[in-house]
């Protein structure tokens, strides 16, 4: 099988395309420009309370030396601060120096492999795995600053001036082909898994690092080489979605083709829950079946007593092939909607699944990080107001759901022709929990302009409090973080 073939609905395959996005083109092919200064000209209001730096990182640079790439993954990763202060607000943004970025922007041309573009002669870190991009996620870690891409070790930056320090390998702990997760968890200790692929005895290893730099390593089996993107936990255990998107690494290194096409969706295998206990060995580790679907993310998951809840955005089929090709993106892209599956721990069966009815192809999913692991209500994610449609189309809607409401009843709608993108990042007020905004980027591709907007986090409807120009676009983020003025 070439590729991952995705199911949409049938009246998406017999309308015809249009483009609903229209110059989001704007929003991928420019010159990147790596700057630092203050932000000038914002309108609306900033809460008075809101003090730290907001990180994003994604993937920029996509073309070189006359060569695109084609996948939204493949641009090298470029991480962007915003500084909000009492003596004013500052942005930076600049590449993460990894040894990819710096060979190629000397060659002046692409030189690696990337995830969904192959190229003849392309090279290969120890010939086994992509030179990573370090373009997926961004985060604070006990007085660090790290940057992290798929599978691999993270990049230490400076936290004010973005300037890459170098591989963190966790004193020496991991190594540049340990398989190393860019969804890293905090609950006072960091949180991490990776994939080892292995046509005949896949692995899944699981980390917890805490504060001196102690670092554990737990392993268990699989029975397939799933292409795992995140995972949940629990003060308890540690949670994954095995969806049957389906990681052929012996098709990687044999044809030389892309990552991309080296994936199979096969949906005849089912999905699973892998519940793993976070303390003694793999024989506390179970899987439950909960039927089909694909997730890429999840939203947060919690104990009560012997009942464990993994709630998730589940798509009918994998959403990668949506991020190519570059600019037409989402054009076929398969409904999602959030869903919660209730796990009993007594009996390792499934005791109970619901869903909401918000199904605009919703992404990046945020939650207040005092909840994570926790019981909860609220959450915020991107959708996109015409999923369901043929055509390109992009983030256009900010939607905030509620388990307690039952449903996602809190949406802003961008104008038209204009974009969000990143992961919300949720800031609550030192003073008063109730109190609190989420952060992410706005696009105006029509102007070839960028904004970060910040909404209040209960009544995302009204639209921004406070929209902050930036001078140079940027491209659209994937992850985020926010440091309070502590760190």
């Amino acid at each position: 099988m070439s590729g991952v073939s995705v199911q949409v609905d049938q009246h998406v395959l017999q309308s015809a395309p249009v483009d609903l996005a229209p110059q989001l083109e704007n929003c991928f092919w420019f010159d990147e420009v790596e700057a630092s200064y203050d932000v000038s000209g914002v309108s609306g209001h900033l809460p008075g309370w809101l003090r730290g730096t907001w990180f994003v990182n994604g993937p920029a640079r996509f073309e070189l030396g006359g060569k695109r790439y084609r996948h939204w993954l493949d641009g090298d990763g470029m991480v962007c601060a915003l500084r909000l202060a009492d003596d004013g607000i500052r942005f930076t943004n600049r590449f993460v120096r990894t040894r990819k970025w710096r060979d190629e922007t000397e060659a002046g041309r692409f030189l690696y492999r990337a995830f969904g573009t192959a190229f003849p002669e392309d090279r290969l870190r120890r010939n086994v795995m992509l030179e990573p991009p370090v373009n997926v996620s961004v985060y604070p870690y006990f007085g660090r600053l790290l940057a992290f891409g798929e599978q691999t070790l993270p990049y230490e930056l400076d936290f004010v001036t973005l300037e890459t320090r170098g591989e963190y390998d966790f004193g020496s702990k991991l190594n540049e082909v340990t398989p190393f997760s860019a969804h890293a968890k905090f609950d006072g200790a960091l949180l991490n898994f990776g994939i080892a692929f292995s046509a005949s005895s896949p692995m899944l290893n699981v980390y917890e690092c805490d504060p001196g730099g102690r670092l554990v390593r737990r392993r268990y089996p699989l029975r397939h080489q799933y292409s795992l993107h995140d995972f949940g936990f629990t003060p308890n255990h540690v949670q994954f979605f095995l969806s049957p998107l389906l990681m052929k690494f012996e098709r990687f290194w044999q044809e030389r083709i892309s990552v991309m096409e080296s994936l199979s969706w096969e949906p005849e295998l089912g999905s699973r829950i892998l519940v793993v206990p976070r303390t003694g060995n793999s024989d506390g580790a179970f899987t439950v079946e909960v039927g089909a679907g694909y997730c890429l993310h999840v939203i947060n998951c919690f104990e009560r007593g012997s009942s464990l809840t993994m709630d998730v955005l589940l798509l009918d089929a994998p959403v990668y092939p949506e991020y190519q090709p570059l600019p037409d993106l989402f054009a076929t892209v398969p409904r999602a909607r959030p869903f919660r599956y209730n796990i009993d721990l007594e009996s390792r069966a499934l005791a109970g699944a619901t869903s909401m009815d918000y199904a605009q192809s919703p992404d990046f999913p945020t939650i207040d990080p005092a909840r994570a692991g926790r019981a909860y209500s609220d959450f915020w994610m991107l959708g996109i107001s015409r999923a369901g449609m043929r055509g390109r189309k992009f983030f256009d809607q900010l939607a905030h759901g509620s388990w307690e409401a039952g449903g996602v009843h809190d949406v802003y709608q961008t104008p038209p022709g204009e974009y969000l993108c990143s992961e919300p990042a949720f800031v609550s007020s030192p003073h008063n929990p109730d109190e609190a905004v989420v952060i992410c980027q706005h696009c105006m591709p029509a102007r070839r302009a960028s904004a970060i907007v910040i909404f209040d986090a209960y009544a995302v409807r009204n639209g921004p409090l406070a929209s902050l120009p930036l001078r140079h676009p940027v491209h659209p983020g994937f992850h985020s973080s926010f440091a309070g003025v502590r760190l």
